[in-house]
């Protein structure tokens, strides 16, 4: 049939081989389009049915599409040595040429289904914390690598050793030149063999100003989303060079850390008349504390009769409150009872006495976090009247004008 077509077309002898060429290229291309047009399709179709999620991903993702370049060009090669009959350097020619394609498609098949691993490698549960996408990025460079290598060969028609041999003399140049891909895989061996980041982690890197989620993990870099949306960029090998905060512990733990203080002026504080216990005793909070401490001071007390009252033991409104505080938090159902929970002191200021609440919500969710530890200290601020106590504060224009409206109602009193 071949020899028939040829008759027709009046084709001389010189001319046959590359009609011959032409002709098995235009069948090649013509299966390629069959394969790509109609099985391909076939197929795809066919997987959605499917439950394993691996054999469809393969099917779906480009990997079909780009292995569907090495039918044809095996094709081609195997027409053309058998059919066409091409002078020594057309052949050679068209050998490396058909080589070299086939070595190309071949590693952008092996890219695609590394592409298609890591894509279902990321659905698993697993992969939070053990991803692989930095080992896949590795390979992936080493499939187009080795690709270069036997394109060199191919076109200098050398041994691929000699340009390994070659690389070995140049791994100074070749460690310069991709220092920061080694040390980022590297460092992303001990990230992920040591779980210390994982996607999802909340983070912190002042020297990068980042703070936020972490939303991937990749050969040579860590991607931040931070909380105002923006993005940062973080080289893997900084993660071992600087250190940074993972907040992961208290995620896991499922409580989150109330650590806030509210500054007491130091000139407030004073002990508690009988009038104030007996008014703070109506709250049922300090019931219980009051029927216990009165009866243990008024015993102690009753030891030092002879001793003058400065050494005696009294309440005061600062003690009363921190009592306060504490059983209220003891009886918050948003407070972790299983967790710290403590109201205390801090080293006195300048700027007064900061009294410090310490406890643990019982979510990690940050709105739910932020309302209930402002439902605390709006009742915290609320309460301190109650208590003769103030909150320090830096003077207003309300204060300066109600000090002038005081200094000149003296002013007329006195001038009359």
């Amino acid at each position: 049939m071949l020899t028939d077509i040829e008759t027709w077309l009046g084709l001389d002898a010189d001319a046959l081989p590359y009609a011959r060429s032409a002709l098995i290229v235009l069948l090649a291309f013509l299966v390629f389009i069959v394969f790509r047009r109609v099985l391909f399709a076939s197929m795809q179709r066919a997987t959605n049915n499917l439950s394993n999620i691996w054999a469809r991903s393969l099917l779906h993702s480009r990997f079909l599409f780009q292995a569907s370049w090495i039918l044809p060009i095996v094709a081609v090669a195997v027409g053309i040595h058998g059919i066409a009959d091409f002078p020594a350097t057309t052949q050679r020619v068209i050998e490396k040429t058909l080589l070299i394609l086939l070595t190309l498609a071949c590693a952008r098949s092996l890219s695609a289904l590394f592409y298609a691993i890591e894509e279902n490698y990321a659905k698993l549960d697993i992969s939070h914390n053990r991803p692989i996408k930095g080992f896949l990025q590795v390979l992936t460079l080493l499939a187009y690598l080795a690709a270069c290598i036997l394109i060199f060969s191919i076109v200098f028609n050398k041994s691929p050793w000699v340009f390994l041999s070659g690389l070995g003399a140049a791994t100074a140049v070749w460690l310069l030149v991709f220092r920061d891909t080694i040390l980022s895989f590297v460092a992303g061996i001990q990230l992920t063999t040591n779980r210390l980041i994982k996607v999802g982690d909340w983070i912190e890197m002042p020297q990068f100003n980042a703070d936020g989620d972490v939303i991937d993990i990749a050969l040579n870099s860590v991607k931040v989303q931070n909380w105002d949306r923006t993005i940062t960029i973080i080289p893997t090998h900084h993660f071992l060079e600087h250190s940074f905060k993972n907040w992961r512990g208290m995620s896991e733990s499922g409580g989150r850390r109330i650590k806030r203080a509210v500054l007491i002026d130091i000139g407030s504080i004073r002990f508690l008349e009988e009038a104030d216990i007996q008014r703070l005793g109506k709250l049922q909070v300090l019931e219980d504390y009051l029927q216990n401490k009165l009866p243990e001071l008024e015993q102690h007390n009753r030891q030092l009769q002879n001793a003058s009252s400065v050494n005696f033991r009294r309440l005061t409104n600062i003690g009363t409150l921190r009592a306060y505080l504490n059983i209220y938090l003891r009886h918050h159902p948003r407070i972790r009872q299983d967790m710290t929970v403590l109201v205390r002191q801090l080293n006195p200021e300048a700027t007064g006495l900061p009294l410090e609440v310490y406890a643990f919500t019982n979510t990690t969710k940050w709105g739910e976090y932020e309302a209930i530890q402002s439902d605390i200290f709006d009742h915290l601020y609320a309460i301190l009247p109650l208590f003769d106590l103030r909150a320090v504060q830096e003077p207003t224009s309300n204060d300066f004008s109600r000090f002038i409206d005081r200094f000149a109602d003296r002013r007329e009193r006195f001038s009359e």
